[in-house]
């Protein structure tokens, strides 16, 4: 049980927590955790430090092809990092690299020369830039392979079927917030809201099992209003 300002995001509490659970030998082969929590840095980092893989759908690509699902996204290029270039859809290749920090984050900055651009039949697919020519800005090498084949993978049938238990921890999540009102703290400073989430696991914990040994299904139907009202219709 971890306990923090609201302020702190929820990246900056993945490694903590693997580190607590490492000391007691209790690290995870795979944590399944929601798109708040993982980098592609963190799912490497994750990996390499402690054995463990973060299962969750990583952010898509946020240039306006790709948000728009139109034109040519990043993965319409093919980066060489061995030859430091790229190479367009129509089979150009780029004018510069240009490795950066970015936020405090290692890229690489790609530009396309503007002669190239400028006469391309498809430059309304790949860039609006009022330079008049296409960049992309990609991860480190490591990095970049990592995201690409996670964005690949979490569009799959079989991941989505895998992530699904996920919907387990949510459900923990809102038993939680019914039963012990966990949003709200009841007391002033982090010692004693702390205190107070390990009181509500505990209490989680009870129920849990208690609904365990007594063969009590923790999943509740429920019916839609709609449906409440065909049912009373009926009658």
């Amino acid at each position: 049980m971890a306990t923090t300002d609201a302020t702190v995001p929820d990246t900056v509490m993945t490694e903590p927590i693997h580190q607590a659970l490492a000391s007691r030998d209790l690290t995870p082969g795979e944590h399944y955790v929601d798109s708040g929590y993982p980098s592609v840095a963190l799912v490497a980092s994750s990996l390499k430090d402690f054995g463990t893989v973060l299962v969750s759908p990583l952010l898509g690509d946020c240039s306006p092809q790709g948000r728009s699902s139109a034109g040519y996204d990043r993965t319409a290029f093919a980066v060489d990092f061995e030859q430091q270039h790229a190479i367009c859809p129509q089979g150009h290749a780029s004018s510069s690299w240009s490795p950066c920090t970015q936020r405090g984050n290692d890229a690489v900055v790609i530009k396309f020369a503007k002669t190239t651009c400028a006469p391309c039949p498809t430059r309304d697919r790949c860039t609006t830039s009022k330079a008049g020519y296409r960049q992309l800005t990609v991860l480190p090498r490591q990095l970049h392979e990592l995201q690409q084949a996670g964005r690949l993978a979490q569009a799959t049938r079989d991941w989505r079927h895998k992530y699904r238990l996920r919907a387990g921890v949510e459900g923990t999540v809102h038993q939680a917030v019914a039963v012990t009102g966990t949003r709200r703290a009841r007391y002033r400073g982090l010692a004693r809201t702390h205190l107070e989430h390990v009181y509500s696991a505990v209490a989680l914990n009870l129920i849990r099992l208690h609904a365990w040994w007594n063969g009590h299904s923790l999943d509740r139907t429920r019916t839609s209003h709609l449906a409440r009202l065909e049912l009373a219709l009926a009658a």
